[in-house]
């Protein structure tokens, strides 16, 4: 893994988290407990801040940034940033998840409970209501995130990805 310090700041790593050996986390990141950072994945907080919950899986590929002195990373507890996707200055608040290639963009805020679908773009400034589904692009709403996907999906992954993350940090390298 790559942490690097960067104009001063480290990134600060929350307690029971895994790091693969590729990811790479520079700058101002704070990252909660309980979360994993996947192959490829890139954090980097070099020109504004990013900070993470709890429980916040970043899978392979994606890309976490921000917007000089503009547009900060919040994102909250529980949430999944699938496959490749693009978090860029935003706010994604709690028992979120972000789907595989999706892309959000600068100053979008993500209201709780919420799914943005694979594939989606998030453009600039864009509001997502809490316990919606937002697809297509420019994404718009396409539904309302019922009880049974919000255990089944947004729940079961983030736990999931808490159960994966344990099965690399028992292994020892070889």
């Amino acid at each position: 893994m790559i942490l690097k310090e960067v104009r001063g700041h480290a990134p600060v790593i929350g307690t029971d988290c895994f790091i693969a050996e590729n990811a790479t986390i520079v700058g101002q990141v704070t990252m909660g407990d309980q979360c994993s950072v996947w192959y490829n994945a890139v954090i980097r907080g070099d020109v504004h801040y990013i900070k993470m919950g709890n429980k916040v899986n970043v899978q392979d590929g994606a890309v976490i940034h921000c917007t000089y002195q503009k547009s900060p990373t919040n994102i909250g507890n529980n949430v999944s940033i699938g496959h490749n996707a693009i978090v860029h200055g935003c706010t994604i608040k709690d028992n979120v998840l972000v789907g595989m290639g999706s892309i959000i963009m600068d100053d979008c805020v993500v209201e709780s409970n919420s799914i943005i679908a694979a594939g989606a773009v998030v453009t600039k400034g864009t509001h997502i209501t809490s316990g919606s589904i937002y697809a297509g692009m420019p994404a718009k709403k396409i539904k309302e995130v019922s009880p049974e996907l919000s255990q089944g999906e947004i729940d079961r992954i983030a736990e999931a990805y808490v159960t994966y993350s344990g099965w690399f940090k028992d292994q020892k390298s070889r």
